[in-house]
C-alpha cells in the first residue's frame, strides 16, 4: 500500500534522527525492513501508556509508529520499542563485515536490521528461547542469508565470537561468557537490571586493559532466564551507584575493589574507568 510504504518512510526518517547517529545507514534499514512481516497477520494490539489498543485494521501504517506490538501476551513479550531501538543501533554501530550476537531475537525485526546493517560480509547468530517465537523467526529471516536463528539458551550455551553482542532482555549482570566472547574492540548492548528499582541501558566495549562500561538511558525488558537473579551475597546497587558505573571486571582476572559499584559473582562493575594499565 502506498500509504504504508510513505508511513514507513517517515518512520526510518524520526528512527534515524532519534539515533543520534551520523550513519545513513540507520534510515535506510528502517525503511527497507517491514515491521508488519515480524508481526503476523494484523489488526494488532499495541501499547500506548498503560494500556492496550487493537489497530483498526490491518493496514500497517498503524505500526510504523513508537509503539510496543505484542508478540504473546500471556508472556508480555512484545515487539520492542522502535525509538529504543533507534537508539541502541546508533550506540553500539554495526559496521560491515561484523558478526552480531542477538540474544532475545523473538520473532526477527531487529535481527533483521542487524544483519542488513552488518552487509556485505557480516553476519548475524540471533538466540531465541522461546520455541514458538524462534520458530516464527527462522521463517520471517528466511529470505537472509547471512543470519542464523538458533532456538536455545545464551545463557547456558557459548556465545560465538563477535564484534556486538545485543542483549534484548534484562540481567543483573552479563555472564562472564557473554563478555569473553567480544572480540578487541567488541561492544555488547544490554538491558542492566540488578534490581526490581533499576533499569538501564549499558554499552560496554572491549578494550586493550579490560571493560570500559556506560550505562546511557533507562530500559526495562523481560527478565532473562538464567541471568535475572542475584545469588547471595551479591553487592546491589542503588540506581545512583549504577549509574556511576564505568567499567566491568571478571573477578578471576581483577578482585573487587573499594570502587565497586556491584559485584555478583564472576563478574563486578566500578566506577573507575579503565587504565591504560590494568595491572596497576
Amino acid at each position: 500500500m502506498a500509504g504504508s510504504d510513505d508511513a514507513r518512510k517517515f518512520y526510518a526518517r524520526l528512527m534515524a534522527a532519534q539515533a543520534r547517529s551520523a550513519d545513513p545507514r540507520i534510515e535506510q534499514v528502517f525503511a527497507s525492513v517491514p515491521r508488519e512481516a515480524f508481526l503476523g497477520s494484523g489488526p494488532w494490539t499495541v501499547f500506548a501508556g498503560e494500556g492496550r489498543i487493537q489497530t483498526p485494521t490491518a493496514d500497517p501504517s498503524y505500526i510504523y509508529q513508537n509503539v510496543l506490538v505484542v508478540l504473546d501476551a500471556d508472556k508480555a513479550i512484545n515487539n520492542g520499542e522502535p525509538l529504543l531501538h533507534a537508539m541502541w543501533l546508533g550506540k553500539v554501530g554495526p559496521k560491515p563485515g561484523e558478526h552480531v550476537a542477538h540474544i532475545g531475537a523473538g520473532t526477527g525485526y531487529y535481527t533483521a536490521l542487524l544483519a542488513k546493517l552488518v552487509e556485505p560480509g557480516g553476519s548475524v547468530t540471533a538466540f531465541e528461547l522461546e520455541a514458538g517465537l524462534a520458530a516464527r523467526a527462522r521463517t520471517n529471516l528466511a529470505r537472509y542469508g547471512n543470519i542464523e536463528v538458533i532456538h536455545g539458551d545464551a545463557v547456558a550455551n557459548p556465545l560465538p565470537l563477535s564484534d556486538i553482542i545485543y542483549v534484548n532482555a534484562g540481567v543483573v549482570a552479563p555472564p562472564a561468557a557473554w563478555l569473553k566472547a567480544l572480540k578487541p574492540g567488541g561492544r555488547m548492548i544490554f538491558p542492566w537490571r540488578p534490581s526490581e528499582t533499576v533499569g538501564l541501558a549499558v554499552l560496554v566495549t572491549r578494550l586493550e586493559n579490560g571493560f570500559a562500561c556506560r550505562p546511557f538511558m533507562g530500559s526495562w525488558f523481560i527478565p532473562c532466564v538464567g541471568a535475572s537473579t542475584a545469588e547471595p551475597g551479591a553487592k546491589i546497587p542503588t540506581r545512583e551507584r549504577a549509574a556511576r558505573t564505568r567499567s566491568i571486571w571478571l573477578a578471576a582476572a581483577r578482585t573487587p575493589d573499594r570502587t565497586a559499584t556491584a559485584v555478583f559473582g564472576d563478574v563486578w562493575f566500578s566506577s573507575r574507568a579503565v587504565p591504560a594499565d590494568s595491572t596497576r
